[in-house]
């Protein structure tokens, strides 16, 4: 048996952004074809929809790598640069525009929260369907039950139909079925960013276990700590391409960090042109400023304060609406999250459609020196995803060096992620 579980060649994904299209009804089809044979003949050498407007987009291009069985590969890389698609491609989701992927073993995938999911089927009847689509026995599906239930920590529900689920017990069911049915290749996507703190600890804990017991793990993750502790080998991706790929998997993600905060322009962002728009919230903008409200130099101090703004247009106003952002650490760790309706209600700012800035504040005396991402977040509260960190967010990146004390003898980076001046008072004691 060839000890290569994947072997990827020259695959490339394309893409048409920015088009519209009209879909013919049956009637009208019927119409076109018999009502001249000119029409017919035109009509067969024709596609079923016109486009107009379209422009190609490479999401991947050229790539080729091979994955031995047993080693677990971290795919990294900056929003955008190709990774889920990648990886949807290796889990048969989308087919390459150009190129192949040969893979030997059964693979379970994590893509997103609850795919391959039925709506309307229990937990019980989805971890059935899933392990016959992964070719498993009733009788290995029966073993595995309930680890798989007690994992997931679900079992109060596992009778109901998973529509009703929230979204973190979605994915505590789907990774639990995807990790336990035995898969040869595990594929997981960033998507334990919706999970717990004390859930995703699990997560890594079992990837670690299945890598152990020599099956293959592809993980695709912003968190680079996990990436460093999990993986044995790491891919950089960019633009659709592989910048850089090593056993060295702290020289990746330091070329990845370099490359994301080396540029000047990383600190503001505006979407490309002919983006598809979104009613509830379209950014316009999203860029670190300072308190007047221009560009922020970079990189900036620690004792000046810095600020997220966030331009938009609002076609279709909703209540719900809640903007805001997710500031990281330079190894991928969330330091906090923010949004403008974090106040009370009577404090939000009047909003309806139109053209706004949101403007939030860093203080000063607060980050220590490093490079921060913030990926900008957007939805309606409780009921739908517009922008999403980690998934379909922009990003824009801080850094901070220098200004980190007034004192003479503490002039250079202190331990730990924030590095604030904090303040004391001294009194007699007795």
């Amino acid at each position: 048996m060839s000890d290569i579980a994947i072997s990827v060649r020259g695959i490339g994904k394309q893409y048409r952004i920015g088009k519209q299209a009209w879909y013919k009804t049956f009637r009208e089809s019927m119409v076109a074809a018999i009502s001249t044979p000119v029409r017919r003949l035109m009509s067969m050498a024709s596609s079923d929809t016109d486009e107009v407007n379209g422009e190609l987009f490479w999401a991947l291009k050229d790539v080729s790598f091979e994955v031995k069985r047993g080693e677990v590969i971290g795919f990294i890389g900056a929003n955008g640069a190709g990774k889920s698609t990648l990886l949807k491609i290796l889990s048969r989701i989308t087919e390459p525009t150009e190129g192949c992927a040969l893979i030997n073993g059964r693979v379970g995938s994590l893509l997103e929260v609850g795919t391959g999911f039925h709506p309307e089927l229990t937990g019980r009847e989805n971890i059935s369907m899933n392990g016959a689509i992964l070719g498993m026995r009733r009788t290995e599906i029966n073993r595995k039950f309930d680890e798989i239930v007690a994992f997931s920590e679900v079992g109060k529900f596992i009778d109901t139909p998973v529509k009703h689920y929230s979204s973190g017990m979605y994915m505590r069911l789907a990774f639990s079925v995807a990790a336990h049915l035995d898969p040869e290749i595990l594929i997981v996507d960033e998507v334990l960013a919706v999970g717990d703190a004390h859930f995703q600890r699990k997560c890594m804990g079992k990837m670690s276990d299945v890598a152990g017991q020599g099956r293959t793990v592809l993980f695709v993750s912003h968190n680079l700590n996990a990436i460093e502790q999990l993986c044995d080998y790491a891919v950089l991706l960019e633009h659709g391409q592989i910048r850089q790929t090593s056993n060295d998997v702290r020289a990746v993600i330091k070329t990845h960090l370099l490359t994301s905060s080396g540029d000047a322009a990383s600190s503001e962002w505006a979407p490309r042109p002919g983006t598809v728009s979104e009613p509830y919230f379209q950014p316009l903008r999203f860029r670190i400023t300072d308190g007047g409200g221009k560009a922020a130099p970079m990189p900036g101090a620690n004792n000046t304060e810095h600020w997220v703004e966030v331009e938009a247009e609002i076609a279709d106003y909703d209540p719900a609406l809640k903007v805001g952002y997710v500031l990281y650490s330079q190894d991928g760790t969330p330091i906090y999250q923010s949004h403008h309706t974090d106040r009370a209600e009577t404090e939000w700012p009047a909003l309806s459609s139109g053209h706004y800035v949101f403007r939030s504040r860093i203080p000063a005396r607060f980050l220590n020196e490093g490079t921060y991402r913030i990926d900008l977040e957007a939805g309606l509260h409780s009921r739908q995803t517009l922008l999403e960190s980690g998934k379909n967010s922009p990003s824009i990146f801080l850094t901070i060096r220098g200004g980190l004390s007034d004192s003479p003898y503490w002039m250079e980076k202190r331990p730990g992620i924030l590095g604030p001046v904090m303040e004391w008072t001294v009194r007699p004691g007795g």
